[in-house]
């Protein structure tokens, strides 16, 4: 019996230990191939370049993930509303798609430690006579379902009780067009696409600052995964370290890349 009992147990050590090591790190190795969900309708960020391929900030890093892994990679197109779907699903093994990392998500999925920080601002059609934040009252204001821009605007726009409108859409792409075909008095974005927006359209201009906190986003993957954030973390230290953030960052963005922490704050 005893013998049979000290089996039993070396075969669930053994299930259990099998359970434990095969993460997704394994999996991507194995596999041959990266399946990284990118968002290309945020440019410089990520976008489809004139050669209709996908390029940008985030399409590189995925590149370089891949790269570190010595495996192939596949880039998943993904509006902003399926980033968090394509994690806990298992479509996808990482985003990199400028996703905040809220405490709400973080119930959802894991995020790793900031690799980028934006700020929000707006982008107005020029008859809007938007130049203030308060200028938005009464005025109809659009952002991407699902984004940070869209629950801050919301939080904010609460306190003035029912002077405020909201359109929501499901790519920036359709916020800017809205704008330009002033269906929209503004749209709200990140600062980094906000100029080239505001270059791209006759009558788009930028607009103000958001007075919304800064934002940093991570790469999302599974919750539970710890080896494969880890791992995800230390890639994001040898970017910086590196000098590969900064030469990215230069290339689609322009100047100095921002600190990713955050004071007072130890990653």
């Amino acid at each position: 019996m005893l013998k049979k009992l000290l089996a039993a147990c070396a075969a669930i050590t053994i299930s259990t230990s099998t359970l434990v090591t095969a993460d997704t790190l394994d999996e991507v190795v194995n596999r041959g191939t990266l399946r990284c969900a990118v968002v290309l309708d945020f440019p410089p960020i990520g976008f489809w370049n004139e050669r209709n391929e996908p390029a940008g900030f985030d399409v590189e890093y995925c590149k370089d993930l891949a790269n570190s892994l010595n495996v192939k990679v596949e880039l998943i197109p993904a509006t902003w509303s399926e980033r968090l779907p394509l994690i806990v699903t298992r479509r996808a093994d990482v985003v990199i798609g400028s996703t905040s990392d809220s405490l709400e998500r973080a119930q959802t999925v894991g995020f790793t430690i900031p690799y980028a920080v934006f700020v929000s601002q707006a982008i107005v059609h020029k008859d809007s006579g938007i130049e203030t934040f308060e200028d938005m009252k009464g005025k109809t204001v659009a952002a991407g379902l699902g984004t940070v821009q869209e629950q801050w605007y919301e939080a904010y726009a609460n306190e003035w009780g029912s002077d405020w409108k909201y359109q929501g859409y499901q790519s920036e792409n359709e916020v800017f067009l809205a704008v330009q075909q002033g269906r929209v008095a503004a749209g709200m974005t990140g600062n980094i696409v906000a100029g080239p927006i505001a270059r791209q359209y006759s009558n788009i201009e930028l607009g103000p600052v958001l007075p919304f906190t800064a934002d940093y986003v991570s790469m999302a993957a599974p919750r539970k995964d710890v080896s494969w954030l880890n791992y995800l973390n230390l890639f994001i230290h040898q970017q910086v370290r590196t000098g590969r953030y900064q030469e990215l960052w230069e290339e689609f963005v322009g100047g100095e890349a921002p600190d990713l922490r955050t004071p007072g704050v130890y990653y």
